[in-house]
């Protein structure tokens, strides 16, 4: 019997509904609530413009893929029936315990429209001072000039009957968001505060737009397009234009879904679709209100007690108490673990390098960097100081290629040497190294930044990663070596401590997998734990079915995508614990227990077919004992966690971890709390 896979994309939807459950803790503060559900809407709004496009443009022969048509077309069919059950049970729990609590809360978020005589004054002088001017109603006909309808926009469609006539028409409204907020706020009455979309402002007084008409009705509707960026790398020639280019078209790409009201008119949605030229399984039914990543924006007028109270970042003393960050680096590795710790410190390396006067390079890459970034300030200082800085700014990083660009041409107007995107690769390595001058012939000293996630302060509070400060000549002398591949492309270099894609990554990670193998089958103890976000491809896939088959112990702490099978005769041993809590889990950590000497790498990379075959990725040992033994530690909490964690089972179920009795583990408060102790 030949081993078995789950589908990618079935997988990273048994995530997102995670996600969506998490919305439905009570234990929660409701805003919190409501910030699950404001992401899952928008994971899923990507989804569509990447995943589901791309499945789309194979049945359209418009994609290069291995895929085949009719695979696709069954994929987009398990998609279509999977969404369709999580968007019943994201009304389910938005309209049934989401808005009863924010009554109970004093504040009423109106979803039928219906107005207390009290606002509809207000509601009217609103539309017409604050709404009106900005309205640009087309009428709809099906033959005329076609309409573009913008990707991810709200829109309305308004069925009209002229008076006296029998014929129906329709009209088409944008929103206009970029001029008026998502929910409108409305005069207070007995102390309840009053929320209101503004689609329902619009349709409330959609009579004084459509004078004339009689208005029978309106509907909501969007378009979700293809928004990813394919090039063909031999052809693509000045890669900076091609991107910029690119970019330009992101927003017309092809449709890979049409979202509506599901109490449209059939014979006003034919009228839409026949307009449009939308076809059966373009569409997706839904409830009045679309968009509801938008629910981030719901105002909170009762203050923070209503949210989740933020964790205070934990301080190092070593590097509070120090002048200079770079001889408490010469001593120890620092190992610091954010949100947990603040991002400060990596902000204060760069910016005491920008003017150390021993400093005399620095190097950097970039793959998501925040807009208005310290990082960015601190690199161009150094430039300005005198520094050698290079930057490798890798410009294909989805939905960061028009903020990459924009802030690579402003460091290079400030005399950074900037290297763009590999030909057929994009680097996602998250490296910085900083070299100090040769002296009286004696070779400057060099620092280390080496992590799991981006380079941003902004994603820093959000995300979960761990990062190591050092100054250990091995690992420095190889980052050095990393850089030459960036700037030169060598492929002659050979990695001993570092691991690297398109070098070494792959033919070390089997030799751990098999030594676990070789010790099981010694009858010794092995262990794999894994932490990652995502595990895709089989080659790999099928390395741990067969340490299973062995008797290897293999832990999985997978957040996302997970293709192996549990449960089954070759996958006994396996076992995957996925954690969603309020910090998004984004570290990759792998853990070989080596009869006793447990190595322990940090890592940039996924096991995903992207990372291991079309990306330059690293991976790096933790050589500091005791940072080794404190991510052993924080690893088994995650393991252990009976709050927030569950059990992915042989039917993509998020099955919750059993407390059986015993103390709750709740990972992300008890790694803090470990932390805070250290």
């Amino acid at each position: 019997m030949g081993y078995s896979y789950f589908n990618r994309d079935i997988s990273w939807l048994s995530f997102n509904y995670r996600v969506l459950l998490e919305s439905g803790d009570i234990s929660l503060p409701i805003y919190e609530r409501i910030k699950f559900l404001s992401i899952h809407a928008s994971n899923l709004e990507e989804f569509y413009k990447i995943r589901v496009a791309e499945h789309r443009g194979v049945i359209m022969k418009k994609v290069h893929s291995d895929e085949d048509p009719a695979e696709a077309e069954k994929t987009l069919e398990q998609i279509k029936i999977e969404v369709t059950r999580q968007q019943k049970e994201f009304f389910r729990i938005f309209n049934n315990e989401i808005l009863p609590e924010l009554a109970n809360k004093n504040i009423i978020l109106s979803m039928d429209g219906k107005l207390q005589p009290e606002h509809r004054e207000f509601v009217k002088n609103y539309f017409t001072e604050e709404i009106f001017p900005f309205l640009q109603p087309v009428m709809l006909m099906k033959d005329d000039v076609k309409i573009f309808i913008r990707d991810n926009r709200l829109y309305q469609v308004v069925q009209l009957r002229k008076k006296d006539a029998k014929t129906r028409c329709y009209a088409i409204i944008k929103i206009p968001y970029a001029k008026i907020p998502r929910f409108i706020e409305l005069p207070r009455l007995d102390g309840k505060y009053y929320f209101m979309f503004a689609e329902d402002v619009i349709s409330a007084n959609l009579p004084h737009v459509f004078v004339g008409y009689t208005v029978e009705g309106s509907y909501n509707i969007k378009i979700s397009r293809d928004a990813d960026i394919y090039i063909e790398e031999e052809k693509a020639g000045n890669i900076v234009e091609t991107i910029k280019k690119k970019i330009k078209k992101r927003k017309i790409g092809d449709l890979s879904r049409f979202v509506y009201d599901r109490q449209m008119p059939q014979e006003c949605l034919e009228y839409v679709c026949d307009t449009f030229q939308i076809f059966k399984e373009d569409l997706i039914p839904d409830n009045i209100h679309l968009n509801m990543e938008d629910l981030i924006k719901l105002p909170n007028p009762s203050g923070k007690e209503l949210e989740r109270k933020p964790l205070i970042p934990i301080r190092i003393p070593e590097l509070d108490q120090a002048d200079w960050v770079f001889p408490v680096i010469q001593k120890k590795d620092i190992f610091l673990f954010y949100p947990y710790h603040t991002f400060n410190y990596f902000i204060r390396f760069l910016m005491e390098a920008s003017t150390n006067p021993r400093v005399e390079e620095i190097m950097v890459t970039q793959y998501r960097v925040a807009q208005d970034s310290e990082i960015i300030t601190n690199l161009i200082n150094a430039a300005k100081n005198g520094k050698k800085v290079t930057v490798f700014v890798e410009i294909k990083a989805r939905f960061d290629e028009e903020n990459n660009l924009y802030t690579a041409e402003m460091m290079q107007h400030a005399g950074i040497r900037i290297l763009y995107s590999l030909p057929g690769l994009k680097v996602h390595a998250k490296v910085a190294l900083v070299t100090e001058k040769t002296v009286a012939g004696k070779s400057g000293k060099s620092y280390a930044y080496l992590s799991t996630g981006n380079f941003n302060e902004k994603t820093a509070r959000l995300y979960s990663d761990m990062a190591i400060l050092t100054s250990n000549k091995k690992l420095t002398k190889e980052i050095y070596q990393l850089f030459d591949i960036l700037k030169r492309q060598e492929k002659l270099i050979k990695f001993d401590r570092l691991l690297v894609t398109q070098f070494n990554m792959l033919p070390e990670l089997k030799s751990f997998i098999h030594r676990e193998i070789k010790h099981a089958k010694s009858h010794n103890k092995s262990h794999i734990i894994l932490k990652m976000n995502g595990l895709q491809d089989p080659a790999m896939i099928d390395e741990l079915y067969k340490a299973s088959e062995a008797g290897v112990k293999i832990d999985l702490i997978i957040r996302g995508i997970c293709c192996i099978v549990p449960n089954q005769p070759y996958s006994r041993n396996i076992h995957i614990t996925r954690i969603v809590d309020m910090f998004l889990e984004h570290s990759r950590v792998w853990y070989f227990y080596n009869n006793g000497e447990e190595n322990v790498y940090l890592t940039s990379a996924d096991w995903m077919k992207r990372n291991l075959y079309r990306r330059i990725e690293t991976a790096f040992p933790v050589l500091d004992n005791g940072i080794k033994q404190t991510i052993i530690s924080i690893l088994k909490i995650q393991l252990n966690d009976n709050v927030k964690s569950c059990i992915i089972d042989e039917n993509l179920n998020n099955i919750p971890k059993k407390k059986d009795g015993s103390a709750p583990v709740h990972a992300q408060k008890d790694i803090y709390n470990l932390l805070a102790n250290n």
